[in-house]
């Protein structure tokens, strides 16, 4: 009986377990309530019979045009190299760069062509002063002691320099570009999910702005709508962030983000160590190739000497006397091309030789326009305006009076400021103001110096010149990780 009672015992056991097992495993793969059901209220999403919430599938952000994939990491930013000019506006200091995305190459003459000629198309007729505006200055290339003329006429719109990087083209201009660029291919990957159709007659305010299209403003030509699973709603809705259909915007790398691409230190790490610091884009302190190769060929398009632009007839070295088409050269480790020499490039960052001591640890960035989207009082978006742009304005006070308290106090070289006493005072002790912005990596015209990605310089956000160009970024959403495929287009 005894041996009866105990074997009844044991099977007891054995089934209490396998029920504790069965109830704990069901809760852990419950967890979460699954794919389709909130695991805080226990409702289900995507269903009109409760109210219709809707919640996309989780997706990796796709890469945009033109884009590689940078992932981020920690790095010592600033000076690689001693300073001839004794200047000690990039001390270096360890930051954390997150994971975001960087044009492959820099924008070129095309790339900006066919932007001059959408806003021809578009606005030319009614506002021929937007075209004006964005025109790249030209005459940048005028020296009275240099024969330069065919290149005005010529350098952007020839088809022989269909793929050198655009130049003459302002702070403010390459802003505008990015802003336009987003637009155009947020309307691409709405074309392309079947949620409008080709619209060649867009004119003036009935142009798709992406702003516009999520705050109903912009109707196009619609070709299907999205399924609206809101009880209330009209049964067809526009598409929105929150289907993960649409980009961030394209907008210019900040100072540490051009840098930390430029070094391409993935390529050097070992068990999550750097274990060569560089001082080029490329690995070594030579200017020459190291490839057997191409044993002895430079590197980046550069000033090589006085008077010496690109070698001597039949063994041109560097082979660009002035910017070299923008796939010229070899990638750096990231992928990406003249990230030293051919053109320097804008960046985001408003200039202050004190700045890596002001900004955050964590992607830093030093500015000072902040601005959102219009609203009325009732919270609701402004009315787009005859460009069909929503309108932007700049923080109010109370928000910019807890960003300085976040922050870093005032810039000294802030112009409305020259008064206070001990501030430095444009044109007179200093040639920084308010207006000052970064520019990266060396030109065609400059000395190997200029080459080394923590070398900074400034120019007023309004001015452009013959070396200056610029590339795009985009902010990476979700994981700093990506995989293979969305690594690169």
């Amino acid at each position: 009986m005894a041996t009866k009672m105990l074997k009844l015992n044991k099977i007891f056991v054995i089934f209490l377990s396998l029920s504790s097992f069965m109830i704990f495993g069901t809760s852990c793969s419950n967890k979460g309530g699954g794919k389709n059901v909130s695991r805080t209220t226990g409702w289900a999403y995507n269903d009109p019979k409760n109210g219709g919430f809707e919640v996309a599938p989780a997706k990796e952000q796709k890469t945009g045009p033109g884009l590689v994939f940078i992932e981020g990491g920690t790095f010592t930013m600033g000076a690689t190299q001693e300073t001839p000019f004794y200047e000690w506006d990039n001390r270096p200091h360890q930051e954390t760069v997150n994971s975001f995305y960087m044009d492959e190459t820099e924008v070129s003459n095309l790339d900006y062509l066919e932007y001059i000629y959408w806003l021809q198309r578009v606005y030319g007729a009614d506002y021929p002063t937007v075209v004006k505006k964005a025109l790249p200055d030209t005459t940048v290339w005028l020296n009275k002691m240099t024969y330069n003329e065919p290149l005005v006429e010529n350098y952007f719109r020839h088809p022989a320099y269909h793929d050198y990087p655009v130049v003459g083209v302002s702070w403010l201009q390459a802003n505008d570009y990015a802003a336009w660029r987003t637009d155009r291919v947020n309307e691409q990957l709405l074309i392309n999910a079947g949620y409008l159709d080709y619209d060649p007659d867009q004119k003036d305010d009935n142009s798709f702005n992406t702003e516009a299209y999520l705050s109903g403003q912009y109707q196009g030509l619609v070709k299907e709508g999205k399924k609206d699973l809101n009880p209330n709603g009209t049964g067809v809705r526009k598409v929105g962030y929150g289907d993960g259909i649409l980009l961030p915007h394209y907008r210019l790398p900040t100072e540490a983000e051009w840098e930390y691409a430029a070094l391409g230190l993935v390529g050097n790490t070992v068990n999550n160590r750097i274990v060569e610091r560089k001082t080029y884009p490329w690995n070594g302190e030579s200017l020459r190739s190291t490839n057997k190769r191409h044993f002895g060929s430079f590197m980046a398009n550069f000033k090589i000497a006085k008077g010496d632009y690109m070698g001597v007839a039949g063994d041109l070295n560097d082979a660009a006397s002035i910017p070299a088409p923008v796939f010229s050269y070899w990638p750096n480790d990231f992928g990406l091309y003249n990230m030293a020499g051919n053109v320097s490039e804008w960046v985001l960052d408003r200039y202050s030789p004190t700045a890596f001591s002001e900004v955050s640890d964590f992607d830093p960035y030093f500015g000072d326009n902040f601005k959102v989207i219009k609203r009325d009082a009732d919270g609701q978006v402004a009315q787009k305006d005859s460009l069909g742009r929503i309108p932007m304005v700049p923080l109010s006070k109370s928000k910019m009076a807890q960003l300085e308290s976040n922050g870093p106090p005032p810039d000294n070289f802030n112009m409305s400021e020259t008064k206070r006493k001990g501030f430095a005072e444009y044109g007179v002790t200093s040639l920084i103001n308010s207006k000052s912005r970064v520019i990266k990596g060396g030109s065609w015209k400059d000395p190997p110096y200029y080459l080394s990605p923590g070398v900074r310089r400034y120019m007023d956000e309004d001015k452009s010149s013959a070396t200056v160009g610029f590339r795009c970024a985009m902010s990476r959403v979700g994981s700093p990780e990506a995989s293979k495929k969305a690594r690169r287009k």
